[in-house]
């Protein structure tokens, strides 16, 4: 549901106005715009790693120059699938390996935004991948952690580059932020295990803001996104465990707009939720698969258990269902979303409304007679009016 900005009208004695903002500043809306790739139908030869079918999609990123969209294909795929910006199939990058430019499970990706190298987190591996633009082995580099007993992820989790091309990097089960210079070689560590302010406990997706340089956190375990400087000091928190308007249930992919409003894939909630940039609750999108009976679809077991299919059962690709959200992508008033255990990416398109001041600021002045005057601000979308 958008935010409408609301004015107050203070009347003076001499019939002097002010028009003051009342009403949180930002005002957005989410909504359903298409869907990229596909679940296998396990029929007529349409199975996990055919072209277009995605399984556990995590990473997500659009290359800037051609608007292609890559996404890391998991689950025994084993590589880095790339869609055209209408979505339609264009090639695989990798292969299931361990060797140069090979994959065992791809996370989160990334474009350096310096060099245009896609660098993409291998987890079983405990490496980065490095590739130019076009698909082909550069190099690897990195390492990070393995297992941790009751924790369903592991090894690199998100990532993002800050202005000077260091990558930041979550170590999931090491409850620390890795950060490795252009060169590939470790320069830092952020963070320590732990609940306390600074701390984390399963890091998950990770983004810099290119406005301000803040490093955005999700943390995974303690329900919560972390907000850092750029040097990596703690600044707040905001969240809590649970699923009501603000809370988390173990949030995975996350990513800051222009404006600074911060998108947040609320995993085991299977939803979006928007926040401005004070951590602020905005409004949020999606809601979980449920079955005959209306109970919400679990996931699927894991192949060590026994499963057999990536995916919940049964699936319902109705625009706005989820089996999980995971990896989350802005990029030009568009959310990516995976779509976890349903084999997709949903596309949102971010819809703003009224841009007007802060409510310290000065709308207008003008004198009137006796009577009474509505006003009415009327604004293009938020892009198009600067």
């Amino acid at each position: 549901m958008a935010l409408v900005k609301k004015l107050s009208m203070a009347l003076a004695s001499a019939g002097l106005i002010t028009l003051t903002a009342t009403s949180p500043a930002a005002a957005l809306n989410l909504k359903y715009e298409t869907s990229i790739g596909r679940p296998a139908t396990f029929t007529d030869n349409d199975f996990p790693g055919v072209p277009g079918v995605l399984t556990v999609p995590q990473g997500i990123g659009v290359e800037d120059s051609t608007g292609n969209i890559f996404v890391s294909n998991g689950r025994g795929i084993d590589r880095v699938d790339v869609f055209d910006s209408q979505g339609n199939y264009i090639k695989g990058i990798g292969s299931t390996g361990t060797g140069p430019g090979e994959f065992d499970e791809p996370a989160d990706l990334r474009f350096n935004p310096i060099t245009g190298d896609l660098h993409v987190g291998d987890v079983f591996n405990s490496r980065i991948n490095v590739f130019d633009a076009q698909g082909n082995y550069k190099t690897s580099y990195g390492s990070f952690s393995g297992p941790v007993e009751d924790r369903l992820f592991f090894g690199p989790g998100g990532m993002d580059f800050d202005a000077a091309g260091n990558l930041y990097v979550s170590d999931f089960s090491a409850d620390v932020i890795k950060v490795y210079n252009p060169q590939g070689e470790q320069i830092k560590t952020i963070g320590s295990p732990g609940s306390e302010p600074g701390q984390f406990s399963g890091p998950g997706g990770l983004i810099i803001s290119d406005t301000t340089g803040k490093i955005y956190v999700n943390d995974q375990y303690n329900g919560r996104v972390q907000v850092l400087d750029p040097e990596g000091n703690f600044l707040f928190a905001f969240g809590s465990t649970g699923s009501e308007p603000g809370q988390f249930k173990e949030p995975i992919g996350i990513d800051v707009d222009e404006y600074e409003n911060i998108y947040v894939a609320d995993s085991q909630n299977s939803r979006v939720q928007v926040f401005d940039a004070n951590g602020n609750f905005l409004t949020s999108f999606g809601e979980p698969t449920r079955d005959a009976n209306g109970d919400i679809v679990p996931p699927p077991t894991p192949p060590a258990l026994g499963g057999t299919t990536p995916y919940g059962d049964p699936i319902d690709l109705e625009p706005g269902k989820f089996n999980w959200t995971a990896g989350l992508h802005y990029n030009d008033d568009k959310i990516y979303v995976g779509d976890f255990f349903q084999g997709r990416i949903q596309v949102l398109e971010v819809e703003r409304t009224a841009r007007v001041p802060e409510p310290t600021a000065l709308l207008g002045l003008g004198l009137f007679g006796l009577g009474s005057t509505v006003v009415k601000l009327r604004r293009n979308r938020l892009r198009n009016s600067n």
